[in-house]
């Protein structure tokens, strides 16, 4: 527990019930931790990601506390991967309903000028390709039968630049825009689609790194702390939720105020 966080479920439970949510990135991390708080919501969730053992073990573990989950390998830079994704979805469960689009990767701080061409690129098909290919067949999907929400991870870094992050910068950037222009174009079809773009997130990567580290990064944002996972997943499902259901288009920082003050 961080200290001055208060520890409540992950998700209101009911908030999502009858539900059917794809998360993508879901084997590790952020998608991991949402998977727990949409099946403890009520959703049934169909869990993507490469890692097929770590998808399994998270399944079995939401049936055994009662939740439903189907395990689907899926790479995410693969269109036919994603296309089996969601049409296994409507097979199993006859709709589809809510989408988290999680899934991507860093990028090894690098000055611009320094960065191999190949590394820029396979920064941005996981980062943005994989949002753009996953709403291309989630979308279909949902507006066959009414309607969705699908929310897309970018990063406080798509609303500001970082040094030696040109890379994930950029693809972050551009889910911000592909958010926007997919919220347009579907607005009148009851598809809504939004984005979360968290800060300094005590995910599994932090957890390696020295305390001292961790308590200097702290320093640097507004709350004096680090977000959790679950801050992130709590967000992520709302935005799913009928609670949210007038709000499109947005980008909601989840940082501890940190942009608040254009850092």
């Amino acid at each position: 527990m961080i200290e001055g966080v208060r520890q409540s479920e992950p998700s209101h439970p009911g908030l999502l019930s009858g539900q059917v949510a794809i998360i993508t990135g879901a084997s590790r991390g952020i998608g991991e931790a949402a998977g727990r708080a949409f099946a403890a919501a009520g959703a049934t969730v169909v869990l993507a990601a490469r890692d097929a053992s770590a998808l399994h073990a998270l399944s079995a573990a939401i049936e055994a506390d009662g939740g439903r989950a189907l395990a689907m390998p899926t790479d995410v830079a693969d269109p036919d991967a994603l296309r089996r994704l969601v049409d296994r979805t409507v097979e199993t469960y006859g709709r589809l309903d809510a989408a988290f689009n999680n899934a991507g990767g860093g990028q090894p701080p690098t000055p611009l000028a320094d960065l191999p061409v190949d590394a820029f690129d396979e920064v941005l098909q996981v980062n943005l390709r994989g949002i753009f290919l996953s709403m291309k067949y989630e979308v279909p999907a949902m507006r066959a039968t009414g309607g969705g929400a699908i929310v897309n991870m970018s990063s406080t870094a798509g609303l500001t630049g970082r040094a030696g992050l040109s890379a994930y910068a950029a693809a972050k950037h551009g889910v911000i825009g592909l958010t926007r222009c997919a919220a347009l174009d579907y607005a009148d079809a009851s598809v809504r689609v939004n984005a979360i773009a968290p800060g300094t997130i005590l995910t599994h990567h932090l957890d390696r790194v020295p305390q001292q580290v961790r308590d200097q990064l702290a320093q640097a944002i507004p709350a004096k702390r680090l977000g959790t996972v679950e801050e992130v997943c709590a967000a992520a499902a709302w935005l799913c939720s009928p609670h949210a259901s007038y709000i499109t288009g947005a980008v909601i920082p989840i940082d501890g105020g940190r942009l608040a003050g254009g850092a």
